[in-house]
């Protein structure tokens, strides 16, 4: 039995409209046909979409954390002093 949508789901556009080299949008994280085509989805794509998207904003923001991990490492090694 299917559960029957009341509220449409709404985009999850932040009007960050802006690309990666990837061709997400570095403020929603959808592709550029995810953007094109959600008015034309059905429930259960922009689903789809949501959950796709959330995923690609955890990578994103593990990928962040690592670099300036890393960032933070070498920062320090310049930093020591040897007398």
């Amino acid at each position: 039995m299917q559960q029957i949508e009341i509220f449409e789901i709404p985009s999850p556009c932040i009007d960050v409209c802006e690309s990666n080299s990837r061709g997400f949008c570095l403020g929603c994280y959808r592709s550029r046909d995810e953007r094109f085509r959600w008015l034309k989805m059905n429930t259960a794509e922009k689903k789809k979409v949501i959950m796709l998207c959330q995923q690609r904003k955890k990578r994103h923001k593990q990928k962040l954390a690592a670099s300036y991990n890393n960032f933070e490492v070498k920062e320090s090694d310049q930093n020591s002093f040897d007398f």
